[in-house]
């Protein structure tokens, strides 16, 4: 692996932004940060020229769904009124149940495809498709890997098929994360269950117990419409976050997603209880979720990530969703202002992850670098630099993509991926996928 030099025009950090400044990457790692002419650049380096660019840490997806593509443009026959037939009347019965290997393999393809055109260079990706386990996620990794992504990857575990396939669902994920959590693997695993209509409480707990036994995270959908919480306090009579806190399950290694319907003492409970969350303004708008309190959960510092739900996988398009939705439902415009957003796609985003050597450039960091070209209409600065970047940039922009090191894009192209025929074998898989009987 050759070491690398990145000369920037501007260089986003934690503690602000730096004109001139670039970095140099060993192997893996940055190792040097600082102004353009006082980086070291030694026989045999690769030098990138980016003065005309930004460099920046790559984007953190924190909640993904790769198969979701296949419902991109989707004809069914389903009628939805509300989020329970958004997934009794169509997505269980038109997507999530005829998910096989085959798809598994090509949906993830693609869903690399996007993201690193967009700049994301870390993942967390939830698989559903109860008929394709087991085997599913070994199928993504070897994807993810040879994409060269940085992926954290679970499977849907729930009992709506049957209890039976729920213990599948969850061996599914108990084997992975066993095989796969090694320091230094790019790809990982994590325990990810659905709900708590889709699962009582002793199949949760389990699940809960084998992540605290193999030390890893453990995720869950949480009140993405009224349906959960309004279902929760008719079975349990409290709102699901207490509930859960009752069971003893919320802790530092929680992943929440969604958490769009939420009552101000729940909120309150997850920041007391470390639990993670991750935002997806664009979905919850798709399936009439509502909008989540994310501004209150900054506010109570609970950590917050930002992910695009497998829906629209241009991160810059759901970046600018949590800028705007925010303001307009708030009737606010200095909610949310764009540093706070980006600070969710990358440093906080990361943290989300349970990471803090990623989505952040430092000495010391892994090498998950991106550059975006600065040919605007108007000039970036390092005032306006973060809403130039949120609001007005693109996944055509991207020009550099580095992970662990590697670059995945550069001037602009893919390098791991075959853009073209992974197009071509995804239309026509989905050509017969959309065929209904």
């Amino acid at each position: 692996m050759a070491n690398t030099v990145i000369k920037g025009g501007f260089l986003m950090l934690e503690e602000g932004i730096r004109k001139a400044w670039g970095v140099r990457v060993e192997g893996n790692t940055i190792v040097q940060v600082g102004p353009n002419e006082s980086l070291t650049v030694s026989a045999g380096d690769k030098c990138i020229d980016a003065t005309d660019k930004l460099i920046a840490p790559g984007f953190i997806n924190g909640h993904m769904h790769m198969y979701g593509v296949l419902s991109h443009g989707i004809s069914a026959d389903a009628v939805v009124t509300d989020f329970t037939s958004f997934l009794e009347d169509f997505w269980w019965p038109y997507v999530e149940n005829r998910i096989d290997h085959r798809l598994v393999e090509i949906t993830t393809k693609w869903a690399c495809v996007e993201m690193i055109k967009s700049g994301i260079t870390t993942f967390m990706e939830v698989l559903e498709g109860p008929n394709s386990v087991p085997g599913a996620l070994d199928i993504e990794k070897r994807v993810v890997e040879s994409a060269g992504l940085r992926g954290i990857l679970s499977f849907e575990a729930c009992e709506r098929i049957s209890p039976e396939n729920g213990q599948v669902g969850l061996k599914e994920n108990i084997d992975f994360a066993r095989n796969n959590n090694k320091e230094g693997s790019l790809v990982q695993g994590m325990i990810s269950i659905h709900t708590l209509f889709t699962a009582g409480k002793e199949y949760i707990m389990q699940a809960k117990k084998a992540a605290d036994e193999l030390g890893c995270g453990i995720h869950m959908h949480l009140s993405e419409s009224v349906y959960e919480p309004n279902w929760v306090m008719e079975k349990y009579g409290k709102r699901p976050v207490e509930l859960y806190d009752e069971w003893g399950y919320l802790g530092p290694h929680v992943l929440a997603s969604q958490g769009v319907q939420m009552s101000p003492k729940e909120i309150d409970i997850l920041a007391e209880r470390g639990v993670r969350v991750v935002h997806m303004p664009l979905s919850n708008c798709e399936v009439g979720g509502g909008v989540a309190p994310i501004p209150s959960y900054l506010e109570k510092g609970v950590t917050t990530g930002l992910g695009t739900d497998g829906y629209v996988n241009n991160f810059f398009e759901v970046m600018r969703g949590a800028f705007l939705i925010h303001k307009a439902y708030h009737q606010d415009p200095q909610v949310m202002p764009a540093s706070a957003v980006y600070d969710t796609a990358t440093a906080q985003g990361a943290r989300a992850m349970g990471r803090d050597d990623i989505g952040t450039i430092k000495e010391g960091a892994l090498a998950d670098i991106i550059t975006i070209g600065l040919d605007t209409p108007t000039p970036i600065n390092e005032k306006n630099v973060y809403d130039q970047l949120i609001l007005f940039r693109n996944p055509e922009d991207v020009c550099e993509v580095m992970v662990n090191g590697v670059l995945l894009k550069e001037q602009g192209k893919l390098l791991t991926l075959d853009e073209a025929a992974i197009k071509d074998e995804l239309r026509e898989a989905t050509e017969t996928f959309w065929t209904f009987s």
